[in-house]
């Protein structure tokens, strides 16, 4: 349809995995799962249920009348209970017993926790899979010098490689984030409708024990460790706020990632992949703008921002619960992850076909690297018989007059030549010239690059790396 308004996350950018965890088919089909999970545990726990309703219940899971459902909760303005009738016109035997004892947290709640789980699941595998991809990058450049920046200005010289490692290292803090957020993801439960069990209580005579088994049948159906100690009605929207703080994490480290690609590619050392019939520009065609990693940048100020939405919903909750997170956590949730899905999709894009200009990295190095090698010269010529303090004070003279050269006039850095013509420092150009052997500045990048991918990146994403590989697609 061309006459309504769409979501771009929907439309443009999420893949169908992401897509499917907060679709509706999902959202209503695991309501209706954990209808069949109550109604089973009350059942083994002796309340009057029977096993043709079960199965009743479950060969309906799936077969979802939606026009009934909108038509219903028009009439009784409760999603909840329109979808509790449409469930039971489906499977009319069990109508009676479906819902028993819950309230409407116990559907939405938990259907919210187990959407959460499965997104973070696919994040986490989308995450090794750039790790995995910028690993290889990283080993196949880490003795490739180029110049380090501090401030965007000049600074000594790393590796192509060691800087990847940078980027993985951020994006391995958020693997590890986003899989301790799943470790501790607990279910709500069976909590009633402030969290203290009232109505489980009255169908168990006051059983505790049974009431208690109840919450653990749901969990281990559902393959959680277990539901959350104590709630009000919901489960405490801090889950929400520490999730999307995660999410924006991933935004962070991928920011951070395409930022420093736009400006490499603006260097015109490294580029991300430009297609052959890409259009950089409708008007200069010469161009080749870095249109994924602005549209990373993009996406990711969007997580960030949208992180504070569920931060103000905590803290604005009353008592035991209070719906003006409703309608919030319905938009910032899954806007999220539909987001940050779409973040990993482009970097797993963008770093499968990152391009390195090695003879651009080259000429940029040779223009500063005079520069970095004063300390050595000086030492050199120290070694010689010259005065430390005097041949500091001429190095940093001749470094002014040839920076002046290089700004003012646009002509090359000469302070080479300059050095090697003053007789304070005693030394020939040969002598000198030998101190500009690039890898002689980059300290122990080649095994800080071998050391992190063998000891901390491998390691992280091996688990991942067992089942299919990730494929994404850029549509546009």
């Amino acid at each position: 349809m061309n006459d309504v308004y769409e979501s771009p996350l929907s439309s443009r950018y999420a893949s169908k995995e992401m897509l499917y965890i907060f679709s509706s088919d999902m959202k209503f089909s695991t309501w209706r799962r954990l209808w069949v999970s109550l109604a089973k545990a009350e059942m083994a726990l002796g309340l009057p249920i029977t096993q043709a309703q079960i199965d009743e219940m479950q060969a309906h899971i799936d077969d979802i009348d939606y026009d009934t459902a909108r038509a219903r909760e028009k009439e009784v303005r409760h999603d909840v209970m329109a979808h509790v009738y449409t469930y039971g016109k489906a499977a009319p035997g069990a109508a009676g017993i479906i819902h028993l004892g819950a309230t409407s947290a116990y559907v939405g709640d938990n259907t919210d926790i187990i959407q959460i789980r499965e997104g973070l699941r696919l994040v986490g595998k989308k995450l090794a899979a750039v790790l995995a991809q910028l690993a290889d990058f990283a080993q196949a450049h880490k003795a490739q010098p180029t110049l380090g920046f501090t401030h965007f200005q000049p600074a000594q010289l790393t590796t192509v490689g060691k800087r990847a490692t940078l980027w993985m290292n951020e994006l391995l803090m958020d693997l590890s984030e986003v899989e301790y957020r799943m470790k501790t993801l607990r279910m709500l439960g069976s909590k009633g409708t402030t969290g203290t069990q009232a109505s489980f209580m009255e169908l168990f005579d006051g059983d505790e024990d049974k009431v208690k088994a109840l919450e653990k049948r749901i969990a281990d159906d559902f393959g959680f460790a277990g539901v959350v100690p104590v709630s009000g009605q919901t489960y405490s929207r801090k889950i929400d706020a520490q999730t999307l703080a995660t999410l924006s994490g991933v935004a962070q480290s991928a920011s951070k990632f395409a930022t420093d690609l736009r400006l490499l590619q603006h260097l015109k050392e490294v580029e991300e992949p430009f297609e052959k019939n890409q259009i950089g520009s409708s008007a200069m065609p010469y161009k080749r703008n870095p249109m994924r990693s602005e549209r990373i940048c993009a996406l990711a100020r969007y997580v960030i921002t949208d992180s504070l939405n569920p931060a103000f919903t905590s803290a604005t909750q009353w008592f035991e619960r209070t719906l003006d997170d409703s309608a919030n956590k319905r938009i910032s949730v899954p806007e999220a992850f539909l987001a940050v899905d779409a973040i990993l999709n482009i970097m797993i894009n963008v770093v499968s076909g990152l391009v390195v200009y090695p003879k651009v990295i080259e000429a940029h190095v040779r223009n500063e690297l005079p520069f970095m090698a004063t300390e050595n010269i000086m030492m050199d010529a120290v070694k010689r018989g010259g005065n430390r303090q005097e041949l500091h004070e001429r190095i940093r003279e001749h470094s002014m007059a040839a920076g002046r050269r290089v700004k003012e006039e646009g002509l090359d850095n000469d302070l080479i030549d300059r050095i090697a013509a003053d007789p304070m420092f005693g030394m020939t150009r040969e002598q000198i010239v030998a101190h500009l052997d690039p890898k002689a500045y980059i300290g122990r990048c080649p095994s800080q690059v071998d050391e992190f991918v063998a000891e901390c990146v491998r390691p992280a994403i091996a688990p991942y790396l067992d089942g299919e590989a990730i494929e994404v697609e850029i549509n546009l």
